[in-house]
């Protein structure tokens, strides 16, 4: 029978029977299993026989999570990873080899900008960082040895939106692979392989996890794929989730569509008063009516987000003051937590990026980032109005 997404956060791919009727996965804390004989051990290792083996390589909580995560981004596989990095990691290797080329979005997460430049150091696979906004962006950066495109969308911190239609189309007129970091959006808002992405990557600590409790990253795609980042990869690499963590992402993703829906209508409020404020000079939220790709957000997002990024007055020293002023909202970097988290992205999660290059990308030393978390609206505008108050 099929069910919502909201249900199927909560009942997807269910198995009580493989669990003794438990109403919770349960973790399985093993490092290997055991084999009821030697022929049994030597067929699950050779691919021919069904069974887990080494947690490396396969563990039934991970599964669990692994399949829940897959029905989500209406993928035909998943793969869980010890954390967004490792995820990323996995799929980029993947695909490429030296020599190789990759289109980026312009403004990506800041670790992600760093593992293409240690690639590019050390491996020979260049990128470009480009606005993606129409083919001629595309088409001028193309070379003969470009392998994937790479979107954030919405980018982190900037916002900016890109259009699935666009990329995919260019893609397959050059036999392009596609992936998405969909972190800023969860599947709740935003279903890239169903815009004809190839793959979809998730920092799982963000939203999906959405306690601040656990280091996570998942990939999605499909079975063929999937299946030669699992053999390779993942295996070989090692970067493998954990069954507790596996756990935490499973309890996380049955209020996602909740927790979701508070997000966005307390990040909507937060956005319209700080568009008000004197002392704010810009926000940069998808759900603006004057944010310049709000069209194109309804069009691929059931929902704008959580996510408010805005420059203050009076440059860097400014932006610092007001989160020093702050009483309630936590200064950290990460997203999708319960509680309200503001950061300074120049100096912190894109302080591995050279100045130019932020500049380039739209970071300015006055931007902050907010996460929008789950408290009243009241007490997060009431926090931050104190502290642009003081400025």
């Amino acid at each position: 029978m099929p069910l919502n997404k909201e249900t199927g956060y909560i009942h997807g791919h269910e198995d009580k029977e493989r669990h003794y009727g438990s109403l919770v996965p349960p973790i399985y804390q093993s490092s290997t299993f055991t084999f009821p004989d030697a022929e049994s051990g030597a067929a699950r290792f050779s691919g021919n026989g069904n069974g887990y083996m080494y947690s490396r390589l396969g563990n039934p909580t991970v599964r669990e999570f692994e399949e829940r995560m897959a029905a989500a981004e209406r993928g035909e596989k998943a793969l869980a990873f010890a954390s967004g990095m490792a995820a990323v990691s996995a799929v980029l290797t993947s695909l490429l080899r030296s020599g190789d080329h990759v289109l980026v979005s312009k403004g990506v997460y800041g670790c992600t900008f760093g593992l293409l430049s240690w690639l590019s150091d050390r491996f020979d696979v260049h990128a470009n960082y480009i606005s993606m906004e129409n083919k001629s962006d595309l088409a001028e950066n193309l070379q003969p040895t470009t392998k994937v495109i790479y979107v954030e969308t919405p980018i982190n911190p900037t916002m900016k939106m890109t259009d699935f239609s666009l990329i995919t189309q260019f893609a397959q007129e050059h036999n392009l692979t596609v992936i998405v970091d969909n972190t800023f959006a969860s599947p709740y808002l935003q279903r890239p392989l169903e815009h004809n992405a190839d793959v979809v990557v998730h920092s799982a600590t963000k939203y999906l996890g959405g306690h601040g409790d656990v280091i996570a990253g998942v990939a999605v795609g499909s079975f063929d794929f999937m299946e030669v980042v699992r053999k390779n990869a993942q295996k070989d690499m090692g970067g493998v989730l954990g069954s507790f963590e596996a756990w935490l992402l499973l309890r996380g993703m049955k209020t996602l569509s909740v927790r979701m829906d508070r997000h966005c209508a307390n990040a909507k409020v937060i956005a319209e008063k700080l568009k008000k404020h004197l002392q704010v000079e810009t926000i940069f939220f998808p759900g603006d009516p004057d944010f310049q790709q709000c069209e194109l957000t309804s069009k691929q997002m059931d929902q704008p987000g959580g996510m408010i990024s805005f420059t203050v007055k009076g440059g860097k020293e400014a932006a610092f003051n007001v989160m020093n002023r702050l009483k309630m909202i936590a200064i950290a970097v990460s997203l999708g937590d319960a509680e309200t988290l503001i950061q300074h992205p120049a100096s912190m999660t894109h302080a591995v990026i050279p100045e130019a290059e932020r500049e380039f990308m739209g970071i300015s030393d006055n931007m902050l980032r907010l996460s929008v978390g789950l408290e009243h609206y009241e007490d997060i505008w009431n926090d931050l109005e104190q502290a642009l108050a003081g400025n």
